[in-house]
């Protein structure tokens, strides 16, 4: 676990560096990623290089906010791992940046911070981030999660285009298309309209949604499915305060339905 130093130094000091039981404890990573690290604290952003580097992953670290998105876009990451706080801007501007960039909107981003409100940790989400960490945190549980975020984007979907009025599903090529424009949508997005809309007319719970769409749910929260709903009702439903597709069963979750 990362733990802060001394209240003389005022800085946060990493474990001991030297391999340890837990950094030689095999990750079986087959895939080699890349995953950009934007992390101001040099200390912090040598540990986490060094843990994921033993996972497997290939690690390109960034001191502050400034060219990453440029770098992003020439060599596009598997993976985008921001602080919130750093020169340059902030993680949370970057974050939404990259959404809004179609070269790589799809693109996983995980929050690495300090702030660890609730509030901090809806709004990185709503922004959208696939997870949210909050330091200290324990270096095993980083690449843990980060290898859920990866299977989560890696697992592919059946092929198929589902049609439902004003919106098409475009399983095979990952597609999201709305009153004949594309829509740009994360992973995590996309898999969770696809699988309700696959099941139109259907209530599921959010423990149901989670089992089907994020799978490894150890580090996932119900709460999180409200976030992800309202962001894609953002992307489907003129009025997203007035749903016609994804609606919302009082005490019971969510049904996606197609209107009479």
């Amino acid at each position: 676990m990362w733990r802060r130093g001394s209240a003389a130094s005022g800085r946060e000091t990493p474990p001991h560096t030297e391999p340890t039981l837990c950094s030689r404890l095999p990750y079986n990573n087959p895939v080699r990623s890349t995953i950009f690290v934007v992390e101001d604290d040099s200390d912090i952003a040598r540990l986490v290089r060094h843990h994921l580097e033993a996972a497997g992953f290939s690690v390109r670290p960034f001191a502050s906010a400034s060219g990453v998105l440029a770098q992003a876009e020439q060599e596009r990451p598997s993976l985008m791992l921001l602080d919130i706080m750093v020169p340059g801007g902030d993680g949370l501007d970057l974050c939404r940046r990259v959404r809004e960039t179609p070269a790589i909107a799809a693109t996983p981003v995980i929050f690495l911070t300090a702030r660890t409100a609730e509030a901090d940790r809806v709004l990185g989400l709503e922004l959208g981030a696939d997870d949210y960490i909050t330091k200290p945190f324990s270096p095993r549980e980083l690449v843990a999660r980060v290898k859920a975020v990866l299977r989560r984007f890696e697992q592919p979907l059946q092929p198929a285009v589902v049609k439902l009025e004003d919106i098409e599903i475009d399983t095979g090529a990952m597609i999201l298309t709305v009153r004949g424009k594309n829509v740009p949508a994360t992973a995590t997005e996309f898999r969770l309209l696809e699988y309700l809309a696959r099941h139109t007319g259907r209530v599921f719970t959010r423990d149901q949604l989670l089992d089907a769409v994020w799978r490894d749910t150890s580090y996932v929260t119900p709460r999180s499915v409200d976030v992800y709903v309202r962001r894609i009702r953002e992307k489907i439903e003129r009025d997203p305060e007035n749903p016609r597709y994804l609606r919302t069963v009082r005490g019971a979750g969510y049904r996606f339905e197609v209107p009479k």
